[in-house]
Order: structure tokens, then sequence, then C-alpha cells
């Protein structure tokens, strides 16, 4: 049967699956424990992660727990498209810093027969909505929010909030630069 699915690719029924959420609630770890399954099931995976993403590695996709995955470091969504060929799952991680284009690649990919899991925050650091995110949810097949805990009083948390003053929306950083905080602690900061 397994290869019989892997000889009629092209019949395969592909999909897209949404990890989002704020910061320190568990995207990418939850992306690699997806991806590392899929290996466990014999399938071609590959993981993508944005070039301007490189707090902990070049190579890796590393979540704040240090867990690991080697993944590709892609300027743009059309690179994806340019190496994802004889794949069975594509993982994508941090897909609010890429381009609009992130959205046709993800729907190209489940149209071929691809199972694409993306992970990405929901919201910047204002609560605005970020980036391709809200398109990539309308588009999926099934969309998991996770939850943090807010650093302030314990409660679940779904907002990143900025310790800096910065108004840059994109501002690379982990624990040292944001914290996590439910919605009324962050609404003391953002009203």
């Amino acid at each position: 049967m397994f290869l019989e699915n892997k000889a009629n690719k092209s019949k395969r029924q592909g999909w897209i699956e949404v990890i989002t959420g704020s910061m320190f609630s568990g995207k990418t770890e939850e992306l690699l424990r997806r991806l590392k399954r899929a290996k466990i099931a014999r399938l071609n995976v590959e993981i993508f992660k944005p070039a301007i993403d490189n707090r902990y590695s070049d190579e890796e996709v590393v979540s704040h727990d240090k867990n690991a995955i080697r993944a590709t470091s892609v300027e743009s969504s059309g690179n994806i498209m340019l190496l994802s060929g004889d794949i069975d799952v594509v993982g994508i991680d941090e897909a609010q810093f890429f381009d609009p284009n992130i959205v046709e690649v993800c729907n190209m990919l489940a149209n071929q027969g691809i199972r694409v899991i993306v992970a990405g925050l929901d919201t910047d650091y204002r609560g605005v909505p970020f980036g391709p995110m809200p398109e990539l949810m309308a588009i999926a097949e099934y969309v998991t929010k996770v939850h943090a805990i807010c650093v302030k009083c314990g409660d679940l948390a779904n907002h990143t909030h900025r310790l800096s003053e910065s108004n840059k929306l994109v501002e690379l950083g982990a624990s040292e630069s944001y914290q996590a905080l439910c919605r009324n602690c962050f609404n003391i900061y953002y009203s």
C-alpha cells in the first residue's frame, strides 16, 4: 500500500495545516512533532524557513525549548516550489515572515498531493493579524491555535508583547525581547 501510494502521488490528496498562536505557545514544537511523525511513516519530508530567521541557526528550525530539525532557509516563497520535488510533506516555519505569495505556494503544493504544515504567529506585537497568516488560516483544512502562559498572571496567553520601544514590525528576538500575555494583561499595555 505504501509503495502504491508513493507511485500514485498525483492521485493522493494534499492539504494544508496551520499551527498558530503567540510566541512561546509551542508552534514550532508542534510543527517538529508532526514532521518527526511523518518521517517515522517513511514519508519524504522537507522543512523551510525564511532566511531572515537566523536567531538560533541558519540550517535548522529550532524551538525555544532547543529542539531542532534540519531545514532549508529560503529568501522567498517561490524558492519553496523550486525545492519541493519528490516531497510528501512540506513544513514551513515562521510563515508570517514570508511574502504574500506563500498562500499561492501552499495551495499549489496541496493541489499536487502534498501535505503542507505551516507554523506562524497569528498576530504581531500590536495584536494586528500578521502578514499572510490570516489568508493561510482561511484556506487551510486544519487550523490549530496553541496558547502560551501569561507571564504576568498565569492565564492562557494569546498575545505577544514586545519589551523594547521599537516600532519596527519585524524585530527578531526571544524571551529577552518578547513576553506572552493574556488579553487582559496585553490590554494594559495597548489600550
